[in-house]
């Protein structure tokens, strides 16, 4: 499974399925970027949660701009005034790579969904978002501000980067902290800028995600939780219940209702 820094679609499809909609993506010329796009119809079923995937999106969806911050709980869906019938563009950053282009640190967008607006000056936005709504390819012209904004911003802070590629491999918390030449505490308090959270929930994150891409794969739960780094299968249940709001089972079958190709956290979280 690609680490992070591939913001790979299996880091993505922890989040449930939402019935009847339509998603594709693309890696992004964005290094460590996935551009996606998602068409969601009127169709009958329950709402699918969306997942925490150590990422963070950059949406166009009705006209408007938005970003979508790193979870720490599953997410209803619904979170931004599109409804039935509409499409959503991203571009998903791998974990630790946004702040840096956003300007803002991580943990003040924790569970929230803003519009970008809310973050940089109105008119520079109406401006970007004229751009996107205008293009004949709306993901691709996102695509397009992503890279040169990014041009013009600090880098990502490539230790952060380097520790949650370490997580995303199994390493513990203290042996990433040990690589980083970090002391516990100044990890704090750099992921919480980076990530959103403490590297301690980031490695939960990305452990849950390890252990749902082996469920996916048909996996027993048992193998899956020990391969993806959890004590036993028990342990594994109680993480998906409380990063995803639900149970093993009930994840199982909604992939076994529903084929389609899963969508990342942002797409999931505005449908």
């Amino acid at each position: 499974m690609p680490g992070p820094a591939a913001c790979a679609v299996t880091r993505a499809a922890g989040a449930l399925p939402t019935l009847g909609s339509m998603y594709a993506e693309r890696a992004s010329r964005l290094d460590g970027a996935v551009v996606w796009t998602r068409t969601v119809p009127t169709a009958p079923g329950p709402a699918r949660p969306v997942l925490p995937d150590g990422c963070m999106d950059l949406l166009w969806t009705d006209g408007t701009l938005y970003v979508a911050g790193p979870d720490t709980r599953a997410h209803p869906p619904g979170e931004t005034p599109a409804g039935a019938d509409a499409r959503y563009d991203g571009v998903r950053f791998a974990p630790g790579a946004a702040p840096a282009l956003l300007g803002v640190p991580a943990h003040e967008l924790r569970d929230r969904r803003v519009e970008l607006a809310d973050l940089w000056p109105a008119a520079r936005v109406r401006a970007l978002a004229g751009l996107v709504g205008g293009a004949p390819d709306p993901a691709a012209a996102l695509e397009d501000l992503a890279l040169r904004h990014a041009a013009d911003a600090p880098q990502p802070d490539p230790v952060l980067r380097a520790v949650a590629r370490r997580l995303d491999a199994g390493a513990t918390v203290a042996a990433a902290a040990e690589a980083a030449g970090l002391s516990a505490r100044h990890l704090h308090r750099r992921s919480l800028a980076a990530f959103g959270y403490g590297p301690k929930t980031l490695a939960r994150i990305l452990r849950l995600q390890r252990a749902l891409a082996l469920v996916r794969d048909g996996v027993p739960y048992a193998e899956a939780a020990l391969a993806a780094g959890c004590a036993d299968q028990a342990h594994l249940s109680r993480e998906v219940r409380g990063l995803a709001g639900t149970t093993l089972g009930a994840y199982t079958a909604s992939l076994s209702a529903n084929s389609e190709t899963p969508q990342p956290s942002g797409s999931s979280t505005t449908a």
